[in-house]
């Protein structure tokens, strides 16, 4: 809910929250309560409030995000379906970065899983009865490894200091978090700028936060709840081609105490298929980000590569 990932669900999925959290920047709009507290006009401290929602202030400390939610179509001219239920996880770690010219900075790597569940009996698909096409279609379960963002700094790309547009009340911070994604299509051809077909999404992501918890000096994390909002085209894997529509996720979730917390339908996915999501990616990654599409194209190429022998 991807990340971030970027994440991605996902690109959740979170991962590419965090990318947009890092063009918004991380100051509080609030007034700040009495006390020796982080404040929201400094960037250092500003700064180690983003890293207690996103991961944690210490360093190569694994945190691991989870949600569930539903997936609905929307199509003109008919009511709308709920396709699936999900389920997904990100685990991550916040490393610090130190350049001679920006200063300290921050570094998030991840990698996540979404899947996608029988709404009727809450298991794992392996194939889904397309309604529109009538084919069977194979399931290509969320599997992004990695999904990293890049240094961000307590000063902004714009030589501005880094702010986050967040709010607090009641004691309580929102944090809301548009991601609107506009880019050349792993799987659309060449021609994208002529033909179109460019991949188009929107993710939105609130994390809600204790605003003690999160502004006091002693804590290192805040335990975030987070909702997480996409709208994009039809997944590859459902062979849906230009047919007009497109899809609705809507999730809740928020950090667990670890792998063991996590609904045990995610639990067996990742002791049998991906052990290597419970640990974040290594601290000296420098992978490309992995999305549902360019995982979905590499398996179409292999399966094709292999056609072909």
């Amino acid at each position: 809910m991807r990340g971030w990932l970027k994440a991605g669900l996902t690109g959740l999925a979170l991962g590419a929250a965090a990318d947009g959290a890092a063009a918004q920047g991380a100051m509080l709009k609030a007034d700040a309560p009495k006390g020796a507290m982080l404040e929201f006009d400094k960037p250092a401290d500003a700064q180690a409030m983003y890293r207690k929602i996103q991961c944690s202030t210490k360093d190569n400390v694994p945190v691991v995000y989870h949600w569930a939610g539903r997936v609905w179509s929307r199509m003109q001219g008919e009511p709308d379906r709920h396709l699936w239920d999900v389920e997904g996880m990100n685990v991550r770690t916040c490393v610090t970065v130190n350049d001679p010219v920006k200063g300290v900075g921050v570094r998030m790597l991840s990698r996540e899983l979404m899947f996608y569940l029988d709404p009727k009996t809450g298991k794992v698909l392996e194939n889904w009865q397309n309604p529109w096409t009538g084919k069977s279609n194979r399931i290509f379960h969320v599997a992004n490894d990695p999904v990293n963002q890049g240094p961000t700094f307590q000063t902004g790309r714009d030589g501005k200091p880094f702010v986050l547009d967040a709010r607090a009340d009641n004691g309580m911070v929102f944090w809301n978090i548009e991601v609107p994604l506009f880019y050349t299509n792993p799987l659309g051809g060449d021609f994208q700028d002529y033909a179109g077909n460019h991949y188009h999404a929107m993710e939105m992501f609130n994390f809600i936060v204790d605003e003690k918890q999160l502004r006091s000096p002693k804590t290192t994390a805040a335990n975030a709840v987070v909702s997480w909002v996409r709208l994009s085209g039809w997944m590859p894997f459902m062979e849906m081609g230009s047919r007009p529509g497109g899809l609705v996720f809507n999730a809740t979730g928020g950090v667990v105490s670890g792998i063991e917390a996590l609904p045990m339908v995610v639990q067996e996915q990742i002791a049998k298929n991906y052990p290597q999501y419970r640990v974040p990616p290594p601290v000296d990654d420098t992978r490309k980000n992995a999305t549902t599409w360019t995982e979905f194209r590499k398996l179409v190429e292999s399966e094709r590569a292999k056609a072909k022998k």
